[in-house]
């Protein structure tokens, strides 16, 4: 599956820090990640702190899939509001994604400490905003769903958005969001984990996973073997080419960058935003003085027809930006087109699909799959020690 369009801008500001070879030998170890990007690249880290003996391997270059198309905003808010998680999952698992989202964004920031990368991370407000005066009960009712649950939230009206450059009827303002460059601090793991003891191939495509005896056997498509213990799928949409279940609806979504501002607008000095429409459209600024934005959702046909669709919605999310923030001169510089999926709670998918099997997935869908990652860490250390863990129940297959 081709996940991205090919002019990211992230891609295009950082190049290609640095590359690995392919495969060119059959070889053993302990534990196999399948996926090089931001969450292959946060499950090594996890499991090389661990001990664990782990081969990476990726069909393209490292970080090039998804992770380099992100717009790397992140929130504690997933893509279903609280209010209405709750009515589908429960108080206890809605509250708790939320809470666990929240501390992800702070376990991130210590990881990015750790391992002294300077990705542009950046603490900002997150603004969540009606774009319409109908939404505006909707907003009220997530509000105070946050506010009871603890969270530090603050309504927002029309004139103090309007103080902002924001045109919007309301807004919750959360304390909890951040900013940062995902494609640069991918590759920085990858790079810190190989000076440990990962092992990395790029370029290297996994054609089957076999059970023989107590061990799995991974073959590539050039014909070499990969024995280990246990296999983490860290591939994202394209784990729809190796799950039999059905939990993801991929989606087709299109982002821009603009022009660097010569100082960014008041508006983006310390918040993102995104807003209440259905796709709804999301917008933050970088630390080199530019505003990205993306939206304008799409049902995924194929990479073809998503790509063809770009020039249109160019100028549809550029009409929208203009809509919301019509003080602000929004210039194109950048645009690319990438693919993501929805599940039906919004909530990621980890452990094993078949439980007999050491198959372990690391799926974090939607607007929070950076934060879902990050939460992963903990779930995939018990996957596979077949230890007990609230997050292989709340986000196991077949739920």
């Amino acid at each position: 599956m081709d996940v991205r369009s090919n002019e990211p801008f992230w891609l295009i500001r950082n190049a290609l820090p640095q590359s690995y070879p392919s495969l060119k030998q059959s070889i053993s170890s302990e534990i196999l990640i399948i996926g090089a990007g931001i969450t292959g690249a946060l499950m090594a880290y996890k499991l090389i702190e661990e001990g664990k003996k782990v081969i990476m391997v990726d069909r393209r270059d490292v970080c090039n899939g998804s992770t380099a198309a992100s717009t790397s905003m992140l929130q504690y808010e997933i893509d279903v509001p609280l209010h209405k998680l709750i009515e589908q999952v429960g108080l206890t698992c809605a509250v708790s994604s939320y809470q666990n989202c929240e501390k992800a964004i702070t376990d991130l920031k210590k990881i990015i400490s750790a391992i002294k990368v300077d990705c542009g991370f950046e603490e900002r407000y997150s603004v969540y905003f009606a774009s319409s005066k109908k939404d505006i009960p909707f907003l009220k009712d997530e509000f105070e769903a946050r506010k009871n649950h603890g969270f530090k939230v603050k309504w927002l009206t029309k004139d103090e958005l309007e103080t902002l450059g924001l045109k919007a009827y309301a807004a919750i303002e959360s304390k909890s969001g951040a900013v940062m460059d995902v494609y640069k601090l991918a590759n920085a793991l990858l790079e810190y984990c190989t000076d440990k003891s990962l092992k990395i191939y790029d370029r290297t495509e996994i054609e089957e996973i076999k059970l023989k005896d107590d061990k799995l056997i991974a073959k590539t498509k050039t014909g070499f073997s990969i024995e280990v213990a246990d296999v983490l799928h860290c591939t994202g949409y394209e784990s729809t080419e190796t799950l039999k279940e059905d939990i993801v609806d991929l989606k087709s979504t299109f982002a821009l960058a603009s022009e660097a501002f010569e100082k960014i607008p008041k508006a983006f000095e310390k918040r993102i935003y995104w807003n209440t429409d259905s796709p709804y459209l999301y917008f933050r600024s970088t630390d080199d003085g530019r505003i990205v934005m993306g939206g304008g959702d799409r049902e995924f046909k194929n990479a073809a027809r998503r790509d063809a669709l770009l020039p249109k919605k160019e100028k549809e999310l550029v009409k929208s930006f203009n809509k919301c923030f019509p003080d602000i001169p929004f210039v194109m510089d950048y645009s690319w087109a990438g693919t993501f999926g929805e599940t039906k709670d919004g909530l990621p998918y980890f452990g094993k699909p078949e439980p007999k099997k050491n198959e372990h997935y690391i799926l974090g869908f939607g607007g929070n799959g950076i934060t879902f990652s990050v939460m992963g860490m903990d779930a995939i250390v018990h996957s596979i020690n077949k230890t007990p863990h609230p997050y292989l129940e709340y986000y196991k297959f077949n739920r």
